[in-house]
């Protein structure tokens, strides 16, 4: 079994947001025989958007590997997890937005900074130049918060003394709890392991990425990063060559 984990942002998505580049891409690899799992730093109602609009509907791993959504009767035996709704198994691995909001409030005014929770849509607009029906997914944050603009340097130290994380992704830093992008996808990984043997891949771009690189067969970094298990591209579009 071949399954490929993907970042979104500058990954499978160019800088527009649009899905529309990114089907003959999905397309292909469906074809050749990968499950596509998506890990990004998205929420899951941007994941959804972007899996109905590329009809993928393998499992997903949100905001920084913070929680795995499984559609329910995906797999065929028993696992455990955390929660579950009328459409997913919900393994949880990171810390509640709740908490991660309160220690940003508390040091926001000190260090000046600008994340979803205390910006307007106009503002999250013109920090991502995502268009406004995707900012508004965005703001549904579960499990993370992203920092766009800061005044005052040393809020990293800061945030990880309160026992959050601080990662940076290719444009912003992002705070969760104590998880990554390469906690999801091995425990993902072990769960496809118990159906055949498993054959991974993952592509990203940012410091983000690294930890997903650590744990697949076969990683892949769009841009001048340098991981010592990634192969550099310059586009998605290579790993089908």
């Amino acid at each position: 079994m071949k399954v490929i984990f993907l970042d979104l942002d500058k990954t499978l998505l160019g800088d527009d947001y649009s899905p529309e580049p990114a089907k003959g891409v999905v397309r292909e690899l469906k074809k050749r025989g990968f499950r596509l799992v998506f890990n990004s730093s998205k929420t899951r109602k941007e994941q959804e958007y972007y899996r109905s609009a590329l009809n993928v509907g393998d499992p997903f791993i949100v905001e920084n590997g913070s929680a795995i959504y499984i559609p329910k009767g995906y797999f065929s035996f028993d696992f455990p997890f955390t929660r579950e709704d009328e459409y997913y198994h919900v393994i949880e691995l990171g810390t509640r937005y709740e908490t991660i909001k309160r220690v940003l409030d508390e040091i926001e005014e000190h260090f000046r900074l600008k994340y979803y929770g205390n910006s307007t849509i106009n503002e999250i607009i013109e920090f991502t130049g995502l268009p406004k029906e995707l900012a508004e997914l965005a703001v549904k944050r579960e499990y993370s918060e992203t920092i766009f603009k800061w005044e005052r340097k040393g809020f990293q130290e800061v945030i990880e003394q309160r026992g959050l994380k601080v990662t940076k992704g290719s444009r912003f830093y992002n705070v969760t709890g104590n998880t990554d992008k390469g906690k999801a996808v091995k425990m993902l990984i072990d769960l496809y392991s118990k159906i055949e043997k498993v054959e991974s891949y993952a592509v990203g771009d940012g410091f983000n990425d690294f930890p997903m690189f650590d744990v697949v067969d076969f990683a892949f970094i769009i841009g001048e990063l340098n991981h010592p298990r990634a192969r550099n591209i310059n586009s998605i579009d290579e790993i089908l060559g």
